[in-house]
């Protein structure tokens, strides 16, 4: 939520140069839409973090599903923003937005699946390693879209209307810029994949087969049935007892008559 309240702010108060991203007729600008476009996805973001912790206190029986659903809503508003985005479709950027959908898609499916398979390993590991897959290439964009020397020879960052865009300065270099794009996120998805067979396979080394996957929620309901049944076990003992020294009471009271 944090982050998410952050996002907003820079998008919206921060980033522009007037502090905030309307004209002077009250409108929207059409070098800000971008910026209403990436709001409206940490907004969405915000809202799913702030049912999924109200849901947790309330904690209903469709808690788990209701979560994943709000889930699936944020990545269907972040996937349909960034196919319609209002940035440039066909350059460089464009395909950087092309990749980064796929994992969006990766997250989207899962997060939808988990309502059917809450319980499933591979359904929670695939969606965590999509998301990481999603943070990871935007830090790559952050960095080679937008830092001049890193730029792709025969592209360059050009200003339309506001808006900083990366303009190549002919078909050969935007096909080869393209292709860059398309080899940096195949490094990306080599690179996340190894980073996650690795730290499975350490911590299956560390653990084995001691640990069974489970939700939260169940972790808790196991916990507070053991804690009652080791209350009643308590109970009983106590209970037990006190029958034995009643008894035992009686019995020394006999042998006296």
């Amino acid at each position: 939520m944090l982050c998410s309240s952050i996002s907003i702010s820079m998008e919206l108060f921060i980033g522009p140069a007037k502090h905030q991203p309307f004209d002077s007729d009250g409108t929207i600008p059409s070098n800000h839409l971008h910026n209403f476009e990436h709001s409206a996805i940490s907004m969405t973001f915000f809202t799913y973090s702030a049912f999924a912790i109200l849901l947790d206190k309330i904690n209903p029986k469709a808690k788990l599903g209701l979560t994943q659903f709000l889930g699936a809503v944020a990545f269907s508003q972040q996937l349909l923003l960034f196919h319609l985005h209002s940035a440039d479709h066909m350059g460089v950027e464009g395909q950087y937005h092309l990749l980064l959908q796929s994992a969006i898609v990766v997250s989207l499916a899962t997060t939808l699946m988990g309502i059917g398979f809450p319980n499933s390993f591979m359904v929670s590991f695939v969606r965590s390693l999509s998301i990481l897959s999603q943070g990871l290439w935007l830090i790559i964009m952050g960095y080679l879209l937008w830092t001049p020397s890193l730029i792709a020879k025969g592209c360059f960052i050009h200003s339309e209307e506001g808006h900083q865009v990366v303009r190549c300065s002919s078909d050969e270099a935007l096909h080869r810029a393209k292709s860059l794009v398309n080899i940096q996120f195949s490094w990306a998805l080599i690179v996340v994949s190894v980073f996650a067979m690795g730290f499975y396979l350490v911590l299956f080394r560390i653990y084995g087969e001691k640990v069974e996957y489970s939700t939260l929620t169940k972790e808790e309901e196991d916990l507070d049935s053991s804690e009652d049944n080791f209350s009643d076990d308590v109970e009983s003992q106590k209970e037990t007892k006190k029958f034995i020294h009643m008894g035992k009471g009686y019995a020394v009271m006999d042998i006296e008559r």
